[in-house]
């Protein structure tokens, strides 16, 4: 879909009129109690924001990832945490571009209901980490599917989830040609999995992403929750891959804006010796610095996204946008916090909650390192490092 920059305005706006009638005392509490925002999540269902890339035949606003990324944006900016419902909207560039006739028909109009939530993507283990062609979690065939066996971890919003999309091998990594092959995608109904072949236990951990470690003990899938072709399922998850890092991108620009609105408003209003420090070149410069790097870092998860959307390869302009948004978003935190000094760490002021939020992109959903590794092997041609 073509990008349309009025429309996109129009959205943000009442992305920004329903992040007001909750407010970051909302997030700061859930955020202490480690709990979901559930009502928070129903109203951007009912409002159609989470359904943006569904197409309007099944229910949804048949947008294109750019007009997502504007609204992960806005909920950064206004100081919510996308991260509570990101997924279902990175997880439909798997379901969308692979997903079979039937699945689309059985799924996405339920999911545009706010029925089903699709809000996991079951692909990390402990053992093998960013090493996902090494996943050690199989699919074993049967009568009618597949026996899952094998051990997920750091699986976010499982417990508010109804759908996973899981990767597991369907082939052993020594009987393939090439280490890609022989791994297959499936779409996992969680309300009859759990307890009956699946156990989930959570994680308790510095950011409220809900995360779980997940044990499969030969739980049946069906053949029709295949998700693209056996053995195949490399490619179906990289479409979830490139809509990820672009999205979480976006979510980092928000950050990162929200860190540098918070900061200059302080610095103007703050006054120490007898002005305002914002008059200090030691509290502008970082400010100005993280500004121009947030509006290079915004240019690029542009230029991800219209590719994405158009259908082309994207992979290293994902990697880009989500590396440089990501190192934006730290940096403005880090300038925030200087310039509100010992204020930045009292929970009133909400900085130290999104601090810990933006500092996870400098991991997940990809580290930085391998981000770097992927341009040095394919860009500069340079021999791989692992």
């Amino acid at each position: 879909m073509s990008y349309d920059a009025e429309l996109m305005q129009e959205i943000r706006r009442s992305v920004a009129v329903l992040c007001a009638r909750y407010g970051e005392t909302y997030w700061q509490k859930l955020d202490e109690n480690q709990e979901y925002p559930t009502q928070f999540v129903a109203e951007m269902t009912e409002a159609g924001f989470l359904t943006a890339l569904i197409p309007e035949e099944y229910g949804g606003m048949g947008l294109g990832i750019r007009h997502a990324c504007g609204i992960l944006e806005e909920l950064s900016l206004n100081g919510a945490h996308p991260g509570a419902c990101h997924a279902q909207m990175y997880v439909m560039g798997s379901l969308l571009r692979h997903g079979s006739v039937q699945q689309k028909q059985e799924y996405l109009p339920k999911i545009a209901s706010g029925e089903l939530r699709l809000q996991s993507f079951g692909v990390t283990e402990p053992t093998t980490g960013s090493d996902t062609t090494k996943l050690r979690t199989f699919a074993a065939k049967v009568d009618g599917g597949f026996n899952i066996k094998g051990q997920k971890v750091w699986i976010s919003r499982v417990q508010h989830s109804d759908l996973m999309v899981v990767l597991a091998r369907t082939t052993p990594i020594d009987e393939c040609n090439k280490k890609t092959h022989g791994l297959s995608a499936f779409i996992v109904d969680l309300n009859v999995s759990v307890d009956n072949g699946l156990t989930v236990k959570p994680i308790k951990a510095m950011i409220n992403h809900h995360a779980c470690e997940l044990f499969f003990d030969d739980l049946f899938v069906p053949e029709a929750n295949l998700l693209g072709r056996l053995d195949e399922g490399f490619k179906v998850i990289l479409d979830g891959m490139n809509a990820e890092r672009i999205l979480i991108a976006a979510e980092c620009i928000g950050d990162a804006r929200y860190f540098i609105d918070k900061a200059t408003r302080y610095a103007k209003e703050r006054e120490v010796f007898g002005r305002p420090i914002g008059a200090n070149q030691g509290v502008q410069f970082p400010l100005a610095k993280t500004f121009a790097q947030t509006q290079a870092a915004s240019l690029m998860v542009d230029d991800a996204a219209d590719r994405f959307d158009a259908g082309e390869s994207c992979g290293i302009q994902a990697n880009m946008a989500k590396l440089l948004a990501a190192e934006a978003s730290w940096a403005a935190g880090d300038a925030c916090m200087q310039t509100h000094g010992g204020f930045s760490f009292s929970r009133e002021y909400h900085i130290e909650r999104k601090f810990r939020e933006t500092r996870l992109y400098q991991i997940a959903p990809i580290s930085t390192n391998l981000i770097l590794s992927y341009i040095a092997e394919r860009e500069l041609g340079l021999p791989r490092s692992y």
